[in-house]
């Protein structure tokens, strides 16, 4: 079976600028980039020298000390990549021409108050903005939602998320000394994943813990997304395993009631060098047995799926695309999920001592 899962591409030449130059732009971003044959006009960063620097190891023909100076030099129809912290996306986007397409790096600020404040500014100034959950467009995503979206393994009733792996913080300072680390910059994927097969969950359950030895606000946590009673969605991290590669594990699966779909996500394991992720289904052979069948999937989350979110950023904005799956509107909704697994992990559970 031939599965299709790779992003169309636009059909017109939109340049890129770009507003950080962070450790994600070099490994994921601009390598995604030159990889599509997207045209990147040119880089601007608070702190020049390290755009200087990034410009001359891509090739990058512009490099700007402002973002005004970037908006001011940038063609008409250009694309603003915005790879910040958080905190700095207001700031930036009040800036951007109005009726712009922007790619805002996930997640859509520090919390729901803050995501609300975006979004106003994107629909003030008309902006085409969308929020880089790359995720979405992950080769072995985009092939599990060809055969759910096919019919192939039946009506899905199962979607799990597990990882557990040693995540080494000290490669990301500014994430690393975060109040909300765990869900917020990294379990918001799945979140935002499951919310893109099945839409937004009824209610939420969630609990985030840190290690006693490490000055982390969260390193694990356990999220439930309620979506009634045969809907089984669930996310629990462990970025704490410090005890060798063997029972490493890092996957999503999804079940459905004619077969199943695996994949395991090799980036996160031995990071930042990666394994190879691995692609299987499963469905009903001629003999009625259940038979798994591995795909060799081209590319990974990184950098392959940089490519989908800016594609259907550039196509959509062009007419080519209907749909802006990762919007600011839509993403709204990842962003109440969120919230709501913080509110939930302070609430806590039912005491049952008072029962």
């Amino acid at each position: 079976m031939q599965i299709p899962y790779k992003p169309e591409l636009p059909k017109t030449k939109q340049p890129i600028v770009i507003i950080g130059a962070s450790g994600i732009v070099k490994d994921a971003h601009l390598p995604a980039y030159k990889m599509a044959g997207f045209e990147v006009f040119g880089i601007t960063n608070r702190t020049f020298a390290k755009a200087q620097a990034m410009a001359a190891e891509f090739g990058i023909p512009h490099v700007f000390e402002t973002v005004a100076d970037a908006v001011k030099s940038a063609p008409a129809n250009a694309v603003y990549d915005i790879t910040v912290m958080p905190e700095q996306y207001i700031e930036i986007l009040e800036q951007l021409p109005d009726g712009a397409a922007v790619l805002i790096q996930k997640p859509m600020g520090n919390d729901l108050v803050e995501a609300k404040e975006i979004l106003a500014v994107c629909e003030r100034k008309n902006l085409v903005g969308a929020i880089n959950f790359q995720l979405r467009f992950a080769p072995f995503v985009a092939a599990a939602r060809y055969l759910i979206n096919e019919g192939i393994i039946g009506e899905l009733y199962d979607l799990e998320f597990k990882v557990t792996v040693n995540t080494p913080w000290e490669l990301f300072p500014l994430v690393k000394v975060h109040p909300r680390l765990e869900i917020l910059f990294h379990s918001v994927h799945y979140i935002d994943c499951i919310r893109s097969f099945v839409g937004d969950p009824k209610s939420v359950l969630a609990k985030t813990w840190r290690h006693p030895s490490k000055d982390l606000s969260s390193s694990r946590s356990t999220i439930i997304l309620d979506y009634g009673d045969t809907m089984r969605a669930v996310i629990n991290t462990n970025h704490d395993h410090h005890f060798g590669p063997e029972h490493e594990e890092s996957y999503i699966k999804w079940e459905g009631t004619k077969g199943a779909v695996k994949a395991k996500m090799g980036l996160l394991m031995n990071y930042p060098a990666g394994l190879e992720d691995v692609f299987e289904y499963s469905v009903q052979n001629a003999e009625g047995k259940y038979e798994w069948k591995k795909v060799q999937l081209e590319g990974s989350w990184f950098p392959e799926a940089f490519v989908g979110t800016m594609a259907n950023l550039m196509r959509y904005k062009e007419g080519s695309d209907s749909e802006l799956f990762a919007s600011v509107e839509n993403v709204l909704g990842t962003m109440k999920v969120v919230e709501a697994c913080y509110i939930s992990n302070k609430n806590g559970g039912v005491p049952q001592m008072d029962l």
